[in-house]
């Protein structure tokens, strides 16, 4: 799904090669989240993706940044995935390969009541293991993954593939896709 002036939003997101690590193109965000109008535009179409959920969960850091807004336009509650370490009580991890390193997500285990549908969001979808992590994390709470979003995709890293070999039956609704 498509959201209106996508055209916007695409010329909002900057490149930047080699970052983190060479050979990684990013996608800075950035100027996308300062022009109100962009950010605006992306939170809705976030929202818009479904209205069957009664939380939304975020990835840290930028996925944190859009589905904060999200719970906050909805009046949902917000669920921080946190990277290992970051959390104060005690937490479910998942580990996950990322296309220039591995990683930890975290989760407080009171942070989804069983049954709870999720609106799992992050900004850029890549190999799919920060995806299939944070699923993961939600369903270890006893949650139910609603719906999964991001921004846009980097294509040619397997990211569908990947986290539908772990979560058959799950789409991912890229928004910029």
């Amino acid at each position: 799904m498509k959201p209106p002036d996508a055209e916007l939003l695409v010329s909002l997101i900057r490149d930047v090669q080699d970052f983190p690590t060479p050979g990684i193109l990013f996608k800075d965000i950035t100027p996308m989240l300062r022009h109100h109008q962009g950010f605006s535009l992306s939170v809705q179409a976030f929202a818009d993706v479904s209205r069957n959920y009664d939380l939304v969960a975020g990835v840290e850091a930028r996925g944190f940044i859009f589905a904060a807004a999200v719970a906050q336009l909805t009046g949902k509650g917000f669920v921080p995935i946190r990277k290992s370490g970051k959390l104060p009580a005690p937490a479910y991890s998942e580990s996950y390969s990322l296309e220039y390193g591995e990683s930890t997500l975290q989760i407080h285990k009171d942070a989804v009541d069983p049954g709870e549908r999720v609106l799992l969001i992050d900004d850029v979808l890549a190999t799919g293991g920060t995806l299939a992590a944070a699923s993961a994390l939600i369903e270890q709470c006893g949650g139910v993954v609603e719906s999964v979003a991001v921004l846009l995709e980097i294509s040619g890293l397997g990211g569908h593939e990947n986290f539908a070999a772990r979560f058959p039956g799950k789409k991912i609704e890229v928004l910029l896709g």
